[in-house]
């Protein structure tokens, strides 16, 4: 999340592709690959970045982010699909270009096209809620060559267009800026889908990378915190003049009544419990369309994990391992759910969670200190306060960081992955969708998308502000999503 194909961290348009993708241009019978893996990572910028304001820094540092997963891919695997109910790679190739072309070439600058068809046919993800799958085959897609030459092209003809128009100040620059942040933030939550996206190919249809080590973590003893009574604020401010998405707004408060929390989030050792005494099995655990799922889908354990002679393991970026049992699980929210019922439990709220991320023991009016910035306090977020901003690919112990904790206690509430609320993901009061991406956030109100706080270890910093929201539909099970419980 949150992007065209931002899963909620894609905002995705609602559509399933039954006919070819690009009629009368499909690629060569035998598709060929350069030897190089590179599409857009080798482009010379044209930002003077010594020189350069920050926002474009800050937009240069972001295509980097997204120009090295591509490295990862083997070139014989750019056009696989490594989710069923996703796009082939080599869209979102195109897409991250076609996406700020589009909102900044031709909606800002009013640029001619240099290709409308490939304008269109990198614009918009899929999220296939009704269950269909896309039927495109990698025949369907232009050669890797052409869309590399799309890319730079695009890119270079912004770059050329950016510096000049912010250093006029005019009474488009406002607009300007928010269009390029709305650029910045929607190209590093696709860092991040990438990632999901990337984490189920086989491993060797990628480069392998080194992952940081964790370290040696305290063990965490599951415990829940009582959370007193108190008022979370939700959303921003529009007067704060900081960037953030139509959903974030507007600002409110909402009155919480006391509750107890995991002081942790649920392990894959808590989840292998679940799992081994027949959670998957236990028809009272599942709401009805749960249930389907799991029975359609032959569910009987997390996606992540891989059982192997009755033996436990996790599928990791680059490895298949042991299943680490301090580690937090990655489960949808139907999974979450269940193990919540199980457990005499249920997930929190939005406004619940909040309380516990960012609220403190005692409210005072003298200071009108009531909450947080963030859970440890007003400090920026930095590596010691939890596994997110790229530093691993992969989770750590949950309780690897607690320089991370909450006023209360709780700890892991930011990063090391995203956490499921009971929320459906719906409008603040007074929301307005983004006149230039009217579809960014209202496309998912639809009662199918619960709402996700926190962030995962490939989450950018700048999308760890409280305000922010990410969504997914509850059958969704690849993305880093863990969860905890609380009880009333």
């Amino acid at each position: 999340m949150a992007r065209l194909e931002y899963g909620g961290l894609t905002r995705r348009r609602k559509f399933i592709i039954k006919q070819p993708l690009f009629p009368g241009y499909s690629a060569r019978t035998g598709i060929r690959f350069a030897a190089s893996n590179i599409l857009v990572s080798d482009m010379a910028t044209t930002f003077a970045t010594q020189r350069a304001p920050s926002l474009l820094q800050k937009l240069a540092d972001a295509r980097a982010r997204t120009d090295e997963l591509f490295h990862i891919v083997r070139p014989e695997a750019l056009y696989d699909r490594p989710i069923a109910e996703r796009h082939r790679l080599i869209f979102y190739a195109g897409h991250l270009e076609a996406f700020d072309w589009n909102l900044l070439g031709r909606r800002h600058f009013d640029l001619p096209s240099f290709d409308p068809a490939f304008d269109q046919l990198f614009a918009f993800g899929i999220d296939p809620v009704g269950g269909g799958l896309p039927t495109d085959i990698p025949e369907d897609w232009p050669i890797r060559a052409k869309v590399s030459d799309y890319n730079q092209k695009l890119r270079s003809t912004l770059d050329e267009r950016l510096s000049p128009a912010l250093e006029l100040r005019s009474e488009n620059s406002a607009e300007l800026k928010q269009l390029i942040e709305v650029a910045i933030e929607h190209r590093l939550m696709h860092a991040e889908t990438l990632s999901y996206l990337l984490h189920q190919m086989p491993l060797d249809r990628k480069f392998h990378h080194a992952d940081s080590p964790t370290g040696v973590a305290p063990q965490a003893k599951p415990r829940m915190i009582r959370i007193p009574a108190g008022t979370s604020t939700l959303g921003l401010r529009a007067q704060q003049n900081s960037f953030g998405w139509d959903n974030e707004f507007e600002e409110h408060q909402v009155n919480v009544p006391e509750f107890h929390i995991d002081a942790y989030k649920v392990t894959n050792g808590d989840f292998l419990n679940f799992q081994s005494n027949g959670g998957y099995q236990d028809r009272s655990l599942w709401n009805d369309a749960d249930w389907s799922w799991t029975q359609s889908s032959d569910k009987s354990h997390p996606s992540f994990w891989i059982f192997r002679e009755g033996k436990p393991f996790l599928r990791t970026m680059f490895d298949e391992i042991p299943l680490p049992l301090d580690w937090p699980v990655y489960v949808s929210h139907a999974e979450a759910s269940a193990y919540a019922r199980w457990s005499k439990k249920e997930l929190p709220s939005e406004a619940e969670w909040h309380r516990a991320a960012y609220g403190v023991a005692i409210e005072s009016r003298e200071t009108q200190i009531s909450e947080r910035a963030f859970p440890w306090g007003e400090q920026l977020p930095t590596s010691t306060h939890g596994n997110f901003d790229f530093q691993r690919w992969d989770p750590a112990p949950v309780g690897a960081y607690p320089a991370g904790a909450s006023a209360f206690g709780v700890q892991g509430l930011i990063g090391n992955g995203w956490e499921w609320t009971r929320t459906i993901f719906a409008p603040f009061a007074g929301f307005k969708p983004f006149p230039f991406y009217p579809g960014y956030s209202a496309d998912f109100f639809d009662g199918h998308h619960f709402v996700m706080k926190g962030g995962s270890s490939r989450t950018a910093a700048c999308m760890l502000r409280r305000s922010f929201r990410n969504w997914f539909q509850p059958h969704y099970p690849y993305v880093y999503t863990g969860f905890r419980c609380i009880e009333h």
